[in-house]
């Protein structure tokens, strides 16, 4: 059998065709229905994105086929949609098992120092994040484009990254000359893509970043399973309704998925009731995910924002509930750097 199991092969399959179909009818309407079509297509195609991301996720893990091959083709394949492909389905892998067997942020930009250099790039920033435009993560996707040619580690990927760069750019220019508004969806769809993305991972840990991504140096914290689960939160969409937490492929269980990052994403709801229980007191509701992501939007790249005060571990569960948490903005499976 191809895939892991009979369950997996119907679950898998489904989204698979779930995140092709959509990605395709949302392109279809931007072409040739016009103004009419926008905002379904739009849509359509920024939700195709976001779950064939979230599949690259479930292939890093290697929960979709029983060989590992397959689930880097099929991962390299959704790199190609949602724009991960500058660099390596390896990269992405590496950088994410990092996260998981540290238990850690392990990266190799510091982007904090970053805009301390750059105080304008960092105003200009804060002014777009106040408008609702992640341009945060946006100067991570740019960095992700020419990464072989910024990451010394990454040389060697050079005249791969420039094809990629190349077909991209090509079909960009095409769409800019032949087809401006569906363009413009596909520019709003990625972002939004970017905007779910960061939304579910900026409350998912309490992690400090450090700059280990190419170190031998690893964190105290490695193999501590005890220190994992306690800074680790699990932000859902919904607990009432659970079935809506496919709309991201249930990756809010993420207490359950860091427990055992081998489940495959259909799973983790029975394993996190199995493991935590089934009170609302273990997750973080969607109710103060969204007060935070309003309220903090311009102070989460240094997470200072005035009057809170800094909490780790179960004080940052009970300050999440009550929305007195700035979260993350820049982490991110697709980033991987």
């Amino acid at each position: 059998m191809l895939f892991k199991s009979i369950e997996g092969a119907y679950r898998h399959s489904a989204a698979i065709v779930y995140s092709l179909a959509t990605y395709t009818l949302g392109w279809s309407l931007l072409f040739f229905s016009g103004w009419a079509g926008f905002l379904p297509g739009l849509f359509l195609l920024a939700h195709g994105l976001i779950i064939g991301a979230y599949l690259i996720h479930e292939c890093a893990h290697n929960t979709v086929f029983r060989s590992n091959k397959h689930n880097a083709s099929l991962g390299k394949i959704l790199g190609w949609l949602c724009g991960s492909s500058y660099g390596t389905q390896e990269d992405i892998r590496y950088k994410h098992f990092r996260h998981h067997v540290d238990n850690d942020d392990v990266v190799w930009f510091d982007y904090e120092a970053f805009f301390l250099r750059h105080p304008l790039f960092y105003r200009v920033t804060v002014l777009l994040e106040w408008f609702y435009i992640p341009a945060h993560d946006l100067l991570m996707h740019t960095i992700m484009m020419f990464s072989a040619f910024i990451i010394p580690q990454r040389h060697s990927q050079r005249v791969r990254n420039l094809i990629v760069i190349t077909i991209r750019g090509s079909l960009i220019l095409t769409l800019a000359l032949w087809f401006p508004v569906a363009l413009l969806g596909y520019i709003i769809a990625y972002t939004l893509m970017i905007i779910v993305l960061r939304f579910m991972d900026g409350l998912e840990h309490d992690y400090p970043y450090h700059l280990r991504l190419y170190s031998d140096e690893v964190s105290e914290h490695k193999g501590d399973l005890a220190w994992e689960q306690e800074h680790t939160f699990s932000p859902m969409i919904s607990w009432r309704h659970p079935r809506l937490n496919w709309l991201v492929l249930n990756f809010g269980y993420h207490n359950a998925h860091h427990a055992r990052p081998t489940t495959p994403w259909y799973e983790l709801p029975a394993l996190h009731e199995k493991l935590f229980g089934s009170s609302a007191e273990n997750i973080i509701p969607l109710w103060p995910q969204l007060v935070m992501y309003h309220r903090y939007r311009t102070y989460r790249i240094f997470h200072d924002a005035p009057g809170l005060t800094p909490v780790s571990g179960h004080a940052f569960l009970k300050a999440t509930q009550q929305a007195r948490v700035t979260g993350g903005n820049a982490a991110s499976f697709l980033t991987s750097f």
